[in-house]
């Protein structure tokens, strides 16, 4: 076996769950990526006319048509964009943040509060290797809420129809039916 074929390129990486360092030899291709989808979202936020010529902009960005039935309010953010599936009638409110290196997921139905972050990267705590990224997939379920500036970290899923407290910080995976709250988030109630 030869070393290309032992190192799949730096997308295929990224999408097994990375981890992805600075010195990587194909980083270069990882950074056009990042900046095409910078100037795009600067761009949409700026000029998007409507909601359909948001979502329009948006499925630019990340690569697929959005349905109709799916809202976005800018300004909204992504520093990747390529690893971003909506479903439909998918709400998402003003000032969101998706850092969607990782990747994110969002079911149909799903109902996104001003301020959210969905974050599917980190970095290492060994100061020596903190310029890597680690990633995890985040994913959240149909029917799902998630409330105004909560912080969804990686690796997280939420379960259909849980609802996450307005400033929760979300580190474990929230179970379908709960509502959580809090820093770090913890289950206040099932129903």
């Amino acid at each position: 076996m030869n070393d290309q074929s032992v190192e799949a390129d730096i997308f295929k990486r990224m999408k097994a769950g990375g981890p992805i360092r600075k010195d990587d030899p194909e980083y270069g291709k990882f950074s056009e990526v990042v900046s095409r989808s910078i100037r795009l979202c600067v761009q949409m936020n700026a000029q998007a006319s409507d909601l359909d010529d948001v979502r329009k902009r948006l499925g630019e960005i990340i690569g697929t048509e959005i349905d109709d039935s799916t809202t976005i309010f800018p300004p909204f953010h992504t520093n990747f964009g390529r690893s971003i599936r909506l479903g439909k009638n998918v709400f998402i409110n003003h000032a969101c943040s998706f850092l969607d290196i990782g990747g994110i997921t969002i079911e149909d139905d799903v109902q996104i509060g001003p301020r959210v972050n969905l974050t599917s990267e980190n970095h290492p705590l060994d100061p020596a290797d903190r310029k890597t990224l680690l990633l995890g997939s985040i994913l959240i379920k149909r029917n799902a809420w998630i409330g105004a500036g909560a912080t969804i970290l990686p690796g997280v899923t939420v379960g259909e129809n849980a609802v996450v407290a307005a400033g929760a910080v979300v580190s474990r995976d929230v179970p379908p039916n709960t509502v959580v709250a809090g820093i770090p988030a913890k289950v206040i109630k099932r129903f």
